[in-house]
């Protein structure tokens, strides 16, 4: 007789956690940046495309081409170097004048510094970033501008269930001063965010969640004049389509907001309505 035994629930859930091995949380929740740096010794380039969309009135895209290089020198720093390329198509839209248009915009770079590894010993991984830029295209409108502005993070993640359910924390600041060139003054502003994200692993290599984000803008570098508010929302995805490349796809929404001296609802003065992202990273 041919006995045929069903497997144990225990072997079944230990089958399960075998195949959900440890997974890197960088870009597992979109627009929030995730606490892992990546493993010592990886090198990487990556294109990265963020897009604005519609403003007050007509029709408004901006959309962000970022070409990067990726290096992870020692188990605590990882550094990122960027050339930027920003199209716009703005056509009827309050404030802005039309622009149909593709330029080198600038350059940056990205630091991180991992404080705290996530693991057996320490339930929470820790991370601190700054990503100095350069810019001679204003994002907004197009224009030329001499900016320089540098957003510095504070990066937080857990795993509520092991190798299955992250949450991630970001605490943002970003001052900027810059000199459009049809004014030749130089204006300082700065914004402040705190963005909240969870993400789940529905299969090994594919990972779906949701996102938060919450900005505030300002006159001033040390927030001396506030300017609006926007609270932004979405879903985000990540796709590890082999173990050297990965597809990362977010995007979110304005469902509040409010700007200074405008009684309509959202800021779409000192924001867009919409924004998505798109990275496509190849490690070598």
């Amino acid at each position: 007789a041919l006995m045929i035994v069903a497997p144990s629930f225990a072997a079944r859930a230990q089958s399960t956690a075998d195949v959900f091995r440890e997974a890197e949380s960088k870009y597992m929740f979109g627009f929030i940046d995730g606490a892992d740096i990546g493993n010592e010794g990886e090198k990487a380039l990556e294109y990265e495309a963020t897009g604005s969309f519609q403003k007050r009135g007509g029709r408004y895209m901006a959309l962000e081409h970022e070409f990067a290089f990726e290096h992870v020198p020692t188990q605590n720093f990882a550094y990122e170097l960027s050339a930027h390329a920003l199209t716009h198509s703005i056509s009827g839209v309050e404030d802005l004048d039309d622009r149909n248009s593709t330029q080198f915009s600038g350059a940056s770079a990205k630091l991180r510094y991992l404080i705290l590894g996530r693991g057996p010993g320490s339930p929470i991984g820790l991370t601190v970033s700054a990503e100095p830029e350069w810019s001679r295209v204003d994002g907004t409108d197009g224009t030329q501008v001499q900016a320089y502005a540098s957003e510095f993070k504070i990066v937080a993640d857990t795993e509520l269930i092991p190798n299955r359910l992250y949450a991630a924390l970001n605490l943002m600041y970003e001052p900027e001063v810059a000199k459009p060139a049809e004014t030749g003054i130089w204006e300082r502003s700065s914004s402040a965010g705190i963005g909240l994200a969870l993400a789940y692993r529905v299969t090994p290599t594919v990972a779906v969640g949701v996102a938060a984000e919450y900005d505030r803008a300002y006159d001033g570098l040390l927030f001396q004049a506030f300017q609006g508010h926007a609270l932004f929302a979405g879903p985000n995805v990540q796709i590890n389509i082999t173990r050297k490349v990965l597809l990362a796809a977010a995007f979110m929404g304005q469902v509040a907001g409010h700007a200074v001296d405008d009684d309509r609802a959202l800021d779409l003065n000192n924001f867009e309505r919409y924004r998505a992202n798109l990275k496509l990273e190849f490690e070598f």
